[in-house]
C-alpha cells in the first residue's frame, strides 16, 4: 500500500535519522493505522519523504497523549515540541516547547542574538528547526509582518495592500475567464470540463470570500488611515509599516506574526496599533522590546532564555515579578548543587584508605554532576556600563527667547522659550516629522534660529547618539571605533583595555578587530553607547538610543542616565524609557508650537488630556437673548457667588466613593493579573481583565478630575 503524505492538520517531524524521528513523534491526531494489528503502520512526514514508524511506536504516544484511534483531539493553533535549532556551537534552540491558542497574544521576548526571530520564521514556516516537531492546524490562516517590510516604492497602496490577496484576486480573474469561454463553448465534452473548472472554482470564492476583495482592500485602507492613491514610495517609515499591517490584516488571517511592530511608529501610531491589534479576532505572536506596549497588549509573555521557551500568563508587569521568583530559585538551587558538586569532589580526593571503600555509584554519580555542570548555561551578563561625567558645565547649557525656524513655508518652531539647566533630562516629544532633530540642534547651536535669540551656556562637552548610526565607519575594528590608534580608553580617569571595555558591552575578545559591518542592528547600538560612554561628557544627546537594544539593556541605560549628574537630552518613542528617565519633556502642540511639561510621558499625557478638557469646558455657549438681557438689568459689574445646582452636589458627594469603588476593583483586577492564573483557566477572561484594568485608569483620571473641579466650583 502507498504511503500517504501527512496533511498541514498532521504531525511535522524534523529530523536526521529515522530512528531519532520516531523517538520525536507526538501526532495532532491519532495516527492513521495501516493494515492489520500486528503489521499495521504509521505515516511520519521527515525531510527525506515520508516514512513508516511501528505500530507499537506509534500507539505509545497516542497512550500518551490519551488519544484513543478514531477519535478527534482539540489542538492548539501552533505547537512546536522538542525543538531543536543551532548557529555554530550556538544552541539558539534547546529541546524547546511552544504552543499558541486560539485568541492569545503573546509577546516574545529575549536578549539580541537568543534567536527570537529564527522562532518566529518557523511558526510562519520560513524556517525549520534543526530537530524537533511542529504542528498546526489544517487551512490555518498565517501572516508574518517583517521588522522592515519591502515595497516596489512605484506601486500605489492600494495595490501594495491588494498584494495580500493575490490569490483570490486571481481566482476572481480565472473565474471570470472560465465564465467568458463556457458562454461561448458548445455542449459537449469541451464545456462539460469548463462547467465543471467554474463550479470548482465558485467553491473556492466562497470559501476565502473572494468576490468582494476590493471592497475589503477598501475597508481596512479606511480603517487604518490610509489612501489608496498615494506611492508607497512618498511615505515615510512609520506610514509604510501600516502598509504592511494592511496587507496582512485584509487577509483576515487566524494568526498574525509581527517582529518589531512599533518600529518606526510615533506615539500616535504606537497607541493607534495597540487599539486595532486589541480589538482583533486573530492569534497573535509578536517580538517587541517596547515594554509599554507588551504591558497593553500581550496577554502571555514567552521568554525565550537560554535556548528555552517559558512561559509566563499576564503581561509583562507579571512576568517581571514571576521572573525575579525565578532567577532567585535557580540561584539558590546552583549553588545548592556546586556545595554538593565541591563536596564530592573532595571525597574522591582523599587518600588510599577511603579510595578502597569508594561506591561506585557514588562515582558515577559525581561523572554524572560534572557532565551536568559542564552543561549548564548560565545567565548572559549584562552590559556594563560607565560614563566619562567631564567637567561641570555653566548652570545654564542653553537659554532659548521667542526661537522661530522655519523650512521654506512651513515653521517648525514658533516662537518657542525655554531655558535649559545643568542636570536637566529632557525627553523630546511629538509625531514623526514634528521637528525634534530641529530644535535639539537649536538647543545645542547647530543651527541658527530665522527669528529669536538662543544663549548656548559654558564649557559645553556634548556627546552624540545618532539614530541613523551615522557616526560609524562600517570598515573601521570595532577597537578603531572605540579608540582610534590607541589599546585603552579613560574612563573617569581611570586606564582600560579597549578589548576589556568592549567585552563590558558584550562583544567577545577576538571581535575587536571584526569590522563593524559584520556586527546586528542591535549590536552596532551596543557599540555607539560604547562610544559614547568612553568619551567625556557632561551633556548627553541621545536620538532614539532604545532601538534594537534588549530589555535588560534598556534597565541598564535607564539606570546609569538616572544617575548621571550632566545633562540628558533625549529622543524617544519608548514610553517606558522615558518615565523612568528624564526629569521634564518637550512636546510638539502642533504647527511648530512647542510646550515644556514637568514629569515623564505619562505626567505630560495626563497634564495634555486635562487641558484638552478644560479647554473644552471653556468654549462658551451662545446664551439666550432673554437671558442677556436680565443679566443686563441686573448690573454686568455685580459680583456674584457660584454656587453647585442640586444635581452637582450630589454628584460631588458620590464621587468620593466611586473613587474607591474604582481603585478597590482595580486592585482585585491586579491582584487576579500578578496571579496569572486566570490565564490559564481563560484565556479570553485574563485578556478582558487586561483591557478592563487599563479602563479604570482612564475613568479614575475622569473622576478625580471632576470631584477637584467640582471642589473648586463650591469654594
Amino acid at each position: 500500500m502507498p504511503l500517504r503524505t501527512p496533511t498541514p492538520g498532521q504531525a511535522f517531524a524534523f529530523s536526521p535519522i529515522r530512528a531519532r524521528a520516531e523517538r520525536l513523534l507526538m501526532p495532532a491526531v491519532p495516527f492513521e493505522r495501516r493494515g492489520r494489528a500486528r503489521h499495521a503502520s504509521f505515516v511520519l512526514c521527515h525531510p527525506a519523504g515520508p516514512h513508516t514508524v511501528s505500530v507499537r511506536a506509534a500507539d505509545r504516544y497516542n497512550e500518551r497523549f490519551r488519544l484513543i484511534a478514531g477519535s478527534s483531539f482539540p489542538m492548539s493553533l501552533y505547537t512546536i515540541t522538542g525543538a531543536q535549532l543551532a548557529f555554530g556551537h550556538v544552541a539558539l534552540l534547546d529541546h524547546a516547547d511552544f504552543s499558541l491558542e486560539a485568541g492569545e497574544r503573546v509577546g516574545l521576548i529575549g536578549r539580541n542574538g537568543a534567536g527570537k526571530s529564527s522562532l518566529l520564521k518557523i511558526v510562519a514556516e520560513l524556517a525549520r528547526p534543526d530537530d524537533g516537531l511542529v504542528t498546526r492546524q489544517q487551512d490555518l490562516v498565517t501572516v508574518y509582518v517583517p521588522q522592515e517590510p519591502e515595497f516596489d516604492a512605484d506601486v500605489t497602496v492600494f495595490d501594495a495592500v491588494a498584494a495580500g490577496l493575490t490569490h483570490a484576486s486571481a481566482l476572481l480573474d480565472e473565474y471570470n475567464t472560465v465564465a467568458h469561454e463556457l458562454a461561448e463553448t458548445p455542449e459537449g465534452a469541451q464545456h462539460d470540463a469548463l462547467l465543471a473548472r467554474m463550479n470548482a472554482l465558485q467553491s473556492s470564492l466562497d470559501a476565502t470570500d473572494a468576490w468582494n476583495w476590493r471592497t475589503r482592500v477598501a475597508t481596512t485602507l479606511a480603517q487604518i488611515g490610509l489612501d489608496g492613491d498615494a506611492r508607497v514610495g512618498s511615505l515615510s517609515g512609520g506610514m509604510q509599516k501600516r502598509v504592511a499591517l494592511a496587507r496582512a490584516l485584509v487577509v483576515q488571517p487566524d494568526v498574525l506574526l509581527l517582529d518589531e511592530p512599533t518600529n518606526h511608529l510615533d506615539f500616535d501610531g504606537i497607541r493607534w496599533l495597540e487599539e486595532l491589534l486589541i480589538g482583533q479576532r486573530a492569534g497573535l505572536l509578536f517580538i517587541t522590546h517596547d515594554r509599554a506596549f507588551l504591558d497593553r497588549v500581550a496577554t502571555r509573555i514567552v521568554e525565550l532564555d537560554r535556548g528555552r521557551l517559558l512561559s509566563y500568563p499576564g503581561n509583562f508587569s507579571a512576568y517581571q515579578t514571576r521572573k525575579a521568583q525565578q532567577l532567585e530559585v535557580e540561584r539558590v538551587e546552583n549553588e545548592k548543587f556546586d556545595k554538593l558538586l565541591a563536596q564530592e569532589e573532595v571525597w574522591i580526593r582523599k587518600g588510599v584508605e577511603a579510595r578502597r571503600t569508594r561506591s561506585v555509584g557514588r562515582i558515577a554519580r559525581l561523572v554524572q554532576m560534572r557532565n551536568e555542570r559542564a552543561e549548564r548555561r548560565n545567565v548572559q551578563g549584562n552590559v556594563k556600563l560607565d560614563v566619562g561625567q567631564g567637567e561641570k558645565s555653566g548652570k545654564i547649557v542653553a537659554e532659548l527667547t521667542d526661537v522661530t525656524k522655519r523650512y521654506g513655508e512651513r515653521t517648525v518652531v514658533d516662537r518657542f522659550s525655554a531655558t535649559v539647566m545643568r542636570g536637566d533630562k529632557i525627553g523630546f516629544i511629538g509625531p514623526n516629522g514634528a521637528g525634534k532633530t530641529t530644535l535639539l540642534k537649536l538647543i545645542l547651536g547647530e543651527l541658527q534660529p530665522d527669528d529669536g535669540k538662543v544663549r548656548i551656556g559654558t564649557n559645553l562637552q556634548v556627546a552624540y547618539f545618532d539614530q541613523m548610526r551615522a557616526q560609524l565607519d562600517l570598515e573601521k575594528s570595532l577597537g578603531d571605533t572605540i579608540s582610534p590608534g590607541s589599546d585603552w580608553v579613560e574612563i573617569n580617569g581611570q586606564r582600560k583595555h579597549v578589548m576589556s571595555y568592549l567585552g563590558d558591552f558584550l562583544f567577545a575578545p577576538e571581535r575587536a578587530r571584526s569590522p563593524v559591518k559584520s556586527l546586528s542592528g542591535g549590536e552596532r547600538n551596543r557599540l555607539l553607547l560604547a562610544r559614547l560612554f568612553a568619551r567625556p561628557a557632561n551633556v548627553l544627546v541621545l536620538d532614539e538610543p532604545t532601538n534594537d537594544l534588549d530589555i535588560p539593556t534598556l534597565e541598564l541605560l535607564e539606570e546609569l542616565l538616572t544617575d548621571y549628574d550632566g545633562t540628558v537630552l533625549l529622543v524617544s518613542h519608548d514610553r517606558a524609557f522615558l518615565d523612568n528617565v528624564v526629569t521634564s519633556v518637550i512636546a510638539s502642540e502642533g504647527e511648530g508650537k512647542w510646550r515644556e511639561y514637568v514629569g515623564g510621558f505619562t505626567d505630560w499625557q495626563i497634564q495634555r488630556e486635562r487641558s484638552e478638557q478644560i479647554a473644552q469646558q471653556d468654549v462658551p455657549k451662545e446664551a439666550p437673548k432673554e437671558a442677556a438681557a436680565k443679566e443686563s438689568a441686573a448690573g454686568r459689574n455685580a459680583q456674584r457667588t457660584v454656587k453647585l445646582s442640586f444635581k452637582e452636589q450630589r454628584e460631588l458627594e458620590a464621587l468620593p466613593e466611586k473613587i474607591a469603588s474604582l481603585e478597590a476593583e482595580q486592585k482585585t483586577i491586579g491582584a487576579q493579573i500578578e496571579d496569572g492564573s486566570i490565564f490559564v483557566k481563560d484565556a479570553q477572561e485574563g485578556a478582558r481583565l487586561t483591557e478592563r484594568y487599563a479602563a479604570i485608569d482612564e475613568e479614575l483620571l475622569v473622576a478625580i478630575e471632576r470631584w477637584d473641579e467640582l471642589e473648586s466650583k463650591r469654594k
